[in-house]
């Protein structure tokens, strides 16, 4: 096999992801998607943005490749690198690189959290150029028409030496996500676990409470990944002052008096 070569069905979501639309999202990334446009997701952590493209990528048909980005990722981790195979030196492409060449997603998830010259190999991909530069191999890859770029982050938690610049945030379509209301988190919960409704709702009204501490004690409130995760122990017969602290109160902080805060809050409910 060519070592460039992506197996599209390895990244293919064959079954419809579980989402609910919140608002014009799947609307406008489907035009954005027309248009050849790279998306951005701007979100909280845990408020769906992840499912979102695997919705969207099994809506369109297209094999979707993540990348979640760390302070170690550099743009050869995304492009690509020479390695020896068989006593033999082989360019082996890196996810950016498979994607752009097989027309497939490529998700770079957290984007700020990668060093900065990874920014700068996606500008060319993210405007009218479309293209790739891999200087290793000399060859300047130009995209797939099916091809689309997205990334993600939290403008809420990053710090000023890790905002997204206004160089790489003016090539994107933007799409604002944030936690579902009420009603509707309430629907996510049990659909997603089974637990009952007033179940869901009691562990909403608990993730409210906890995301009114952020900035009080908290760098984020209680996800409704967190709450998915809450309610699956609880419907696995997990007490659900247990479940909450395991799941959720120990994922929030490590601060022992703002842990006793937070599981008392759970303790007040259930």
């Amino acid at each position: 096999m060519d070592a460039r070569t992506l197996k599209p069905e390895t990244y293919f979501i064959e079954y419809e992801p579980y989402y609910e639309s919140v608002g014009d999202e799947i609307e406008v990334f489907e035009a954005a998607y027309r248009n050849r446009l790279p998306i951005l997701l701007k979100g909280p952590t845990g408020c769906g943005k992840t499912r979102f493209m695997e919705h969207m990528a099994w809506r369109l048909k297209r094999p979707l490749i993540t990348v979640s980005c760390h302070d170690d990722l550099t743009a050869s981790d995304l492009v690509g690198r020479f390695l020896v195979k068989g006593g033999e030196t082989v360019w082996v492409d890196g996810p950016l690189a498979a994607a752009v060449r097989a027309g497939g997603i490529c998700y770079l998830d957290e984007i700020v959290e990668a060093r900065k010259d990874t920014t700068v190999v996606i500008h060319p991909l993210a405007d009218d150029r479309r293209v790739l530069p891999m200087e290793k191999v000399g060859e300047l890859l130009e995209a797939n028409s099916d091809f689309c770029l997205a990334i993600s982050y939290n403008p809420g938690y990053q710090s000023i030496l890790k905002d997204l610049k206004q160089s790489t945030r003016q090539r994107f379509v933007a799409l604002e996500f944030d936690y579902p209301e009420t009603g509707l988190e309430q629907k996510i919960i049990a659909t997603e676990t089974g637990v009952p409704a007033d179940m869901a709702a009691q562990l909403v009204k608990f993730a409210h409470m906890t995301r009114n501490l952020k900035g009080s004690g908290l760098d984020e409130g209680a996800s409704t990944r967190l709450l998915v995760h809450a309610a699956k122990l609880i419907q696995s017969g997990v007490d659900p002052v247990v479940a909450c602290r395991s799941s959720i109160a120990q994922a929030l902080t490590d601060d022992a008096d703002m842990l006793i805060a937070v599981n008392e809050l759970s303790a007040s409910l259930f």
